[in-house]
């Protein structure tokens, strides 16, 4: 071994042990978290608490500072520790929110979203019940003394199933549904049924065992008082849950799902026209544009029948799209002219109406373009 290597050997060595240490903390650590979580399910409580948790990485920054380390660095380190644990917290157990035990159908629940509510509520010990597509010859059975329904098909499906269902099911028991357009299902739902009714819209991907810090959307359809044990036993899942006009959501939604997913067409579509191969982009790629070429990615791994009923889930929708498509024939007008002037003042314009936004995203987009290229270059 050289003797500029032999110099180093000693602190290696040491380092190598200090690591052993924190990986053996961390697993203890593990351990007591496994306390707390079966605690909270003992008591009812939800497994995710935000104000705890803001005080915690408060406090751990704190304690950063006077070590003379950096806060930034210290907050990030305990949040990767916090997300493992709630990942790690896929318990054959959860909290209920009922004194005794529900019975809950959802429809669709061989789908990934179907099946991943009915672990959940299962774990929180309510009875739950599966209606797919070919169960409904045992339609009678099986919304008998229901409690809680849930539509969980594909968007096209949804007000179909929703008339279909409704005769079924007790006046007492509570529709819901977790489709991406909020208005026309709540209406669905509301003149079918003539007994308690919500909307829900899960945030999130059906790839997830725990649903900690993940958002749940809500509208009311009709008797809260009749919904509040179902919102319950999401809080106590640990997810945030947030109150939203239907059309307020629906109009956001348009952009959000439907005009970002054909954006990504759009992207794919040309690279593909042109052979630009992905694998050969990523050795030219920024960060930022490696996150962009990800995201776009992420969505042709997936099923091409689940995105179309996304970007034509309605007519507002498609008009939305076509308005989009018009703009873009504007815009693209400078390029055909070489117009860098009419350029800038689009630019400048649009700078205006992001506003303090704008320097936000910045500030968070910077964060992860940074954690992005130290976790893959």
């Amino acid at each position: 071994m050289p003797k500029s290597e032999q110099s180093l050997s000693v602190f290696r060595e040491r380092i190598d042990e200090i690591d052993e240490q924190i990986l053996d903390l961390l697993r203890e650590r593990s351990e007591v978290v496994k306390g707390v979580l079966l605690t909270k399910i003992e008591k009812k409580l939800p497994i995710y608490v935000a104000g705890r948790e803001a005080n915690k990485i408060q406090s751990f920054r704190e304690m950063a500072i006077k070590r003379d380390m950096d806060p930034d660095w210290a907050e990030d380190f305990l949040r990767m520790i916090m997300s493992s644990s709630r990942a790690s917290q896929s318990a054959s157990e959860f909290p209920s929110a009922t004194a005794s035990s529900k019975t809950v159908l959802i429809i669709g629940g061989g789908g990934g979203m179907g099946v991943q509510y009915s672990n959940l509520f299962s774990a929180s010990g309510h009875q739950v019940r599966i209606l797919d597509k070919n169960d409904w010859h045992r339609a009678e059975d099986l919304f008998r003394a229901v409690d809680l329904v849930i539509v969980s098909v594909p968007i096209n499906l949804t007000q179909a199933v929703i008339r279909k269902a409704a005769p079924f099911m007790p006046d007492y028991a509570v529709l819901a549904d977790f489709t991406s357009n909020k208005k026309d299902a709540l209406r669905a739902m509301v003149d079918a049924h003539p007994g308690p009714v919500v909307g829900l819209h899960p945030m999130h991907g059906p790839d997830l065992q725990n649903l900690s810090k993940q958002l749940m959307i809500y509208s009311h359809g009709r008797d809260e008082d009749a919904c509040t044990w179902v919102l319950n036993q999401f809080q106590l899942w640990g997810m945030r849950l947030l109150q939203v006009d239907p059309d307020r959501h629906d109009r956001v939604m348009h952009m959000v799902q439907g005009l970002r997913h054909f954006v990504a067409l759009l992207h794919g579509s040309f690279m593909k026209d042109f052979d630009l191969k992905p694998e050969e982009i990523l050795h030219f790629s920024s960060p930022i544009y490696r996150a962009e070429l990800m995201m776009t990615g992420r969505i042709f791994a997936q099923d091409a029948e689940l995105y179309a009923d996304i970007v034509f889930a309605n007519e507002e929708r498609r008009q939305l799209l076509l308005q989009f498509m018009d703009h873009h024939s504007r815009l693209a007008d400078m390029v055909r002219k070489g117009d860098k002037k009419a350029f800038v003042e689009e630019f400048e314009n649009i700078t205006g109406f992001f506003g303090e936004f704008a320097e936000t995203a910045l500030e968070e987009s910077s964060y992860l373009i940074n954690r992005l290229a130290d976790r893959f270059a």
